[in-house]
């Protein structure tokens, strides 16, 4: 019974604690429930909040979210206005791809696909509109594909693509692309030269016209303007200041030798601040205005020639008025429809008017070939005429003899052709027929000059005739005298006329080659003073009359100047050989001077000159004579030996040489050649 009790018992507190431990999980349990409700509930409002967020997120971005269901090939759209419906298949994803992109796209799906990569990033134009009788409209999307994987899968079940619409960002680039373009293209195509520079002044980029302009190597660039700084080149290397350059207009006569560049250039120089008022660009518009200012010189002078025509035009009018009423031209006028011919005092007052009848009398000579044609007046005026015959007084009533004129005419046509008269000018040569009389007689003095020109030739045969027969007399003379002085006297008679004849003959050939290719002068650089001492000591031998003193005076003991030494000799030696002729007692003088000719500036050095002179005490000569004395053929006296060619000759020399030739003279007291040659005195030795 006990154990029955303890049975009971023990059951009862089996079934006690089985109650209290149901009590403890009921308990538990829904205090779990509520626990686990409440963190679901919490979950589900953070999840909600979420999702809320990630929606304004991806609504605020334009963002589409694709689903890819790789197993059953169909697409969702999760998010955004890219579908129309929420499920299209591939084949329709296909069809709205833009061509160009859909290689790449589904490259890039078939490797996300195979598991080859995990995620990938690319662009594809999209094709909003799904009615096929509709344009296409095109969007840019940039997608973002993720691959997504189950466990121990090792190929994804979904491809999740995120894109972004930047059809908005892409028509913005490409509006500003084009107007960029469009900007660059007017920039290029600008008739005026652009270029931009960096604030350092460095070649940032030019337009054609500048390239043209400037001459670059190429389209692109050029290596000396985008190696040289802007402020290095004219003008700006004068007019800009490098470190605050401003806005500068100048027209400027552009010399760039490296380039080629010689023109007038228009030129603007702009530079360009951000919002901080600093430089950012230095902006160049350049014209070139060289055929422009041509133009404008061209049009300027044809302006001036036109004023100047106009005036000369005036002029001529005056001038031809004053001719008709002062010069003996008088305009005539025959008109076959009025039967007359009209004399006028100017262009359109008449003077005088005769019928056709009436022309011949009008001329003195009626057997005259011009007067017996004026029986047909149409005939005779139908050509340009030009013919020289006596007129009446009947014409110009202010003579009383007929006059010799000059007439000219030209026949004169109606617009259908028809002859109606000629128009011309009478013109009075009267003064003309005298200076043709006049004429005749220079005509004669010439022949006459001609035959003394033949006078002169038979002197000079007679001159050289003379020294020839000396020669030849003596030197057979000479082979017949045995004393020695006589000999020798012979022979100096002998020396003497053989230097008489090739002065004579010099002279002649020496004006021949003046006449026929010019003289010409051989400078070289010599010591002036030592040659003149050589000459002085030749010329000295010329002197033979012991009353006859031979002076020289050779200031400088050394004189180094560029001249043709030989020519200059050939003048002083005829100085000496004249004054040897006519003097015969006291003295024959020869010297020089170095003579200051202009006063020296910077730009204009001195002027020096070369003094020469030659001072005899002969016999003088006349002052009527001494301008001729320098002319051809012309001798003082007949008796002295000569061909009046000398001093011709030297006036040729010193005029060659740029210098001047003059004679000083009273009568029986002696006379002074002399002459001058700029010179230029050389240091150092002589050559």
């Amino acid at each position: 019974m006990m154990k029955t009790i303890l049975a009971i018992n023990l059951i009862t507190l089996l079934q006690a604690l089985l109650l209290i431990a149901v009590t403890a999980v009921t308990v538990g349990v829904f205090i779990a429930n509520r626990v686990i409700r409440r963190r679901t509930r919490l979950h589900a409002r953070e999840t909600g909040f979420t999702n809320q967020m990630f929606q304004e997120a991806l609504k605020n971005s334009k963002n589409n979210v694709l689903l890819w269901n790789t197993r059953e090939g169909r697409i969702d759209q999760l998010y955004g206005d890219m579908l129309p419906f929420d499920t299209i298949n591939e084949n329709q994803w296909r069809q709205h791809v833009h061509p160009e992109d859909l290689d790449q796209a589904l490259g890039y799906l078939h490797d996300l696909k195979d598991g080859k990569i995990q995620s990938a990033d690319f662009y594809y134009r999209w094709n909003y509109e799904f009615d096929e009788a509709k344009p296409p409209r095109w969007g840019y999307f940039n997608n973002t594909s993720r691959a997504e994987y189950l466990p121990d899968h090792d190929k994804p079940v979904n491809i999740i693509s995120t894109l972004t619409d930047e059809s908005d960002i892409r028509n913005a680039q490409r509006e500003e692309q084009e107007i960029a373009e469009r900007f660059r293209l007017i920039f290029e195509q600008s008739i005026i030269g652009m270029s931009f520079y960096s604030p350092q002044g460095r070649l940032l980029d030019a337009n054609k016209g500048m390239r043209d302009i400037c001459h670059f190597d190429s389209d692109v660039d050029d290596a000396f303007f985008s190696n040289t700084s802007m402020f290095d080149l004219p003008p700006f290397n004068e007019l800009v200041n490098r470190d605050r350059p401003e806005e500068l207009w100048v027209c400027y006569q552009s010399i760039i030798p490296e380039r080629d560049i010689h023109d007038y250039l228009e030129i603007h120089l702009h530079p360009i601040y951000d919002d901080l008022g600093n430089i950012i660009y230095l902006s160049i518009a350049v014209r070139n205005v060289t055929e422009e200012r041509e133009l404008y010189l061209k049009t300027r002078q044809n302006d001036i020639q036109l004023r100047k025509a106009n005036e000369e035009i005036q002029q001529y009018e005056t001038e031809l008025r004053y001719l008709m009423e002062n010069c003996q031209m008088q305009p005539w006028r025959i008109s076959l429809d009025r039967d007359c011919i009209e004399f006028y005092k100017d262009l359109t007052t008449i003077d005088k008017s005769f019928p056709l009848k009436q022309m011949p009398a009008i001329f003195p000579d009626q057997e005259d070939d011009f007067v017996k044609s004026l029986a047909d007046t149409a005939t005779t005026i139908s050509q340009p005429l030009t013919h020289v015959i006596q007129v009446n007084p009947v014409i110009n009533g202010k003579y009383d003899e007929p006059q010799w004129v000059q007439i000219n005419s030209i026949p004169e046509y109606d617009e259908h052709g028809r002859l109606k008269g000629s128009f011309g000018i009478w013109r009075n040569i009267q003064g003309l027929m005298r200076k043709q009389e006049q004429l005749k007689r220079e005509t004669g003095r010439a022949n006459d000059s001609g035959h003394q020109k033949s006078v002169f030739l038979a002197n000079m045969t007679h001159e050289i005739r003379t020294p020839l027969n000396a020669i030849v007399g003596f030197s057979d003379l000479l082979q017949m005298v045995d004393d020695l002085d006589q000999k020798r006297e012979l022979i100096r008679i002998i020396h003497n006329n053989c230097d008489m004849l090739l002065r004579l003959i010099n002279d002649i050939l020496v004006m021949s080659s003046v006449d026929s290719t010019g003289l010409e002068l051989i400078p070289e650089t010599i010591d002036f003073s030592r040659e003149f001492d050589t000459i002085c000591q030749s010329l000295a031998q010329r002197v033979e009359e012991p009353t006859v003193e031979f002076q020289k005076e050779n200031p400088l003991p050394s004189l180094v100047i560029n001249i043709d030494i030989s020519r200059i000799q050939q003048v002083i030696t005829n100085f000496v050989t004249n004054a040897v002729k006519y003097t015969h007692q006291g003295h024959i003088r020869v010297g020089y001077e170095v003579r200051q000719a202009t006063e020296s500036s910077d730009s204009h050095p001195a002027t020096r000159q070369l003094y020469v002179y030659c001072e005899d005490t002969g016999s003088g000569i006349p002052e009527e004579a001494q301008t001729r004395i320098f002319e051809r053929f012309v001798k003082l006296n007949d008796f002295v030996q000569g061909t009046g060619l000398g001093l011709s000759i030297c006036k040729a020399i010193i005029e060659k040489c740029g210098g001047e030739i003059g004679v000083r003279s009273t009568v029986d007291q002696g006379s002074t050649f002399w002459f001058y040659i700029p010179i230029e005195e050389k240091a150092g030795e002589t050559a």
